[in-house]
């Protein structure tokens, strides 16, 4: 069940989606609140679900994914097995960072990682179009990014 956030709440998600290595001292610190109401605020907030975990962001290109490709899945059928079916197989394919189920003329769409053109190309042909229910495949390219850190508003 949701709770109600208040200004502190709010204060202590921001602090902690620009930086969650900060120790509870530290955020304490930032949000005007002792130590142990700090840690208290913050289990809550973890146990009702607005805070879902904690996560290093990676650098793609660092790591030598020099393409970034957004991918647009037609489905054959709009069936829930064969929705659940591909959404399964998805998920132990690394190279697809994130998606969507989306409206509109396609079904799905996939953030894609890739070393370079060359290998995007493999993995769309080896590893794309044989999924299962894969009708239609529509590949999309990142020049760069503009706004690539995901924050999410707390107001």
């Amino acid at each position: 069940m949701p709770i109600d956030l208040d200004r502190t709440d709010r204060a202590l998600l921001d602090a902690l989606q620009r930086n969650a290595r900060l120790t509870i001292a530290e955020l304490a610190d930032q949000v005007a609140l002792t130590t142990s109401p700090c840690w208290r605020r913050v289990k809550r907030l973890e146990e009702h679900g607005y805070i879902t975990g904690y996560q290093a962001v990676l650098s793609p290109k660092a790591l030598g994914f020099g393409v970034t490709a957004f991918v647009s899945i037609m489905m054959d059928s709009h069936g829930k097995d064969a929705a659940q079916a591909f959404e399964q197989r998805l998920m132990d394919i690394p190279q697809i960072v994130a998606c969507h189920h989306v409206s509109g003329r396609y079904d799905f769409l996939l953030e894609v990682l890739a070393r370079d053109l060359e290998s995007f190309g493999e993995f769309a042909r080896e590893i794309l179009q044989r999924l299962p229910g894969v009708k239609e495949i529509y590949s999309s390219f990142s020049y760069k990014a503009v706004k690539h850190q995901r924050v999410i508003p707390t107001r």
